[in-house]
């Protein structure tokens, strides 16, 4: 909970610097109370994980490794922030004050035991982003974007909420540990239908949240219009958090069900793979591309929950770990190339490594990262 508090207290000391035009702390501030909230996080390493303030929220090893990825991800974003959000705004404290709303919402995902907590968290972390999305006010494509995702972001919350009462309505809570007493101890045949309807709605809003198909339709144009880092944000510390909040779900309440959701996630699973592979090879554009890279990788994370097991958060942790640092590289290269040449067109990176040497190998690996080529970290979380 530290990690928590310091994070929306640093947002809104932000507030205040940008309001005393004091531009030139914002970064520095911004890092040194990212680093606090890693040790806050870590502090909590070896205490005996209990369920805390009144089952709401359960601040174990599961959790804490997720949320020190966010934040760690959250950083390197925010590092190559300096000179962009000057570049298209003169009101830059706004832009590290949402994205660290969504960054306390991200840990609430993370860490929740209850129901309310997860929605709560999911709305934090996608309420900013809203806003984040449609900050270019004279930007259409932005606008365009920004309605798209709270259509589709309230859309994707109605289902996940009324899978939430469904699954109340059968058990009478939304604890965790009742639900996962419920399920345990209630024969297949006795379970109340109410609950497998609250299961499938709940995979519908999760899969809406991470951007599975065919539920990711929202995705290409919210990532596309959105200004870069935003978008990097989005693919990474959103993506992760998301998942962690699934998996946290499957593993701890509804693996003795798996025979009822195991065909339509692994369905969801392969139509993910088949269409943000294929729609991504006859894209023009890095950034669209970059977009349907990531519906392709949340198909991949997927596999992990449909493997559920000891194993299955490491495995998404290691997974969510390569994906998001390729991403991050590849998002900062795209931002240093259409400073240059103006555009986010294949064309763009025609003659980089004649250029920028560097920054042609820095790209490279993290594509061939992306793509899980032998020798890259990609290829590691594969495994």
């Amino acid at each position: 909970m530290g990690a928590i508090i310091t994070l929306s207290l640093l947002a809104i000391l932000l507030l205040y610097l940008g309001l005393f035009k004091a531009k030139k702390a914002l970064l520095p501030v911004t890092l040194i109370g990212l680093v606090l909230a890693v040790g806050f996080e870590w502090y909590g390493w070896d205490k005996i994980a209990e369920p805390q303030y009144s089952g709401m929220v359960l601040f174990d090893r599961y959790a804490i490794a997720f949320s020190i990825l966010c934040i760690f991800i959250a950083g390197l974003v925010l590092s190559l922030s300096k000179a962009y959000f000057k570049a298209i705004s003169e009101n830059v404290a706004e832009y590290y004050t949402l994205i660290l709303f969504s960054l306390v919402g991200a840990l609430l995902v993370c860490s929740y035991h209850n129901f309310a907590i997860l929605f709560i968290g999911i709305e934090v972390m996608s309420v900013a982003l809203y806003i984040l999305v449609g900050i270019r006010k004279k930007d259409r494509a932005s606008n365009e974007a920004a309605l798209k995702y709270f259509l589709m972001g309230a859309f994707s919350t109605g289902f996940l909420l009324f899978g939430i009462t469904l699954m109340y309505g059968a058990t009478g809570s939304f604890d965790l540990s009742e639900l996962q007493q419920y399920v345990r101890n209630t024969p297949d045949h006795q379970i109340s239908p109410l609950f497998f309807g609250g299961i499938l709605l709940m995979i519908v809003g999760l899969c809406f949240k991470v951007g599975a198909a065919p539920f990711h339709f929202w995705t290409p144009d919210v990532y596309d219009g959105s200004p870069i880092l935003v978008t990097a944000y989005m693919s990474t510390v959103v993506k992760v958090a998301s998942f962690a909040g699934f998996l946290r779900l499957f593993s701890m309440v509804l693996i003795p069900l798996d025979g009822f959701w195991e065909p339509l996630l692994l369905t969801i699973a392969i139509i993910t793979l088949f269409v943000g592979n294929i729609s991504a090879l006859v894209q023009s554009s890095f950034k669209r591309m970059l977009a349907y890279s990531s519906i392709a990788h949340a198909g991949y994370m997927l596999f992990a929950i449909l493997s559920i097991g000891n194993l299955s958060p490491s495995a998404i942790l290691t997974y969510g770990f390569a994906y998001s640092l390729a991403s991050v590289v590849a998002f900062a290269a795209l931002i240093l190339v259409k400073r240059q040449i103006g555009t986010d067109q294949f064309e763009s990176f025609n003659g980089l490594a004649k250029k920028n040497p560097f920054l042609a190998v820095a790209i490279t690996i993290a594509m061939l990262s992306l793509a899980g080529i032998p020798l890259t970290a990609g290829l590691l979380a594969n495994l």
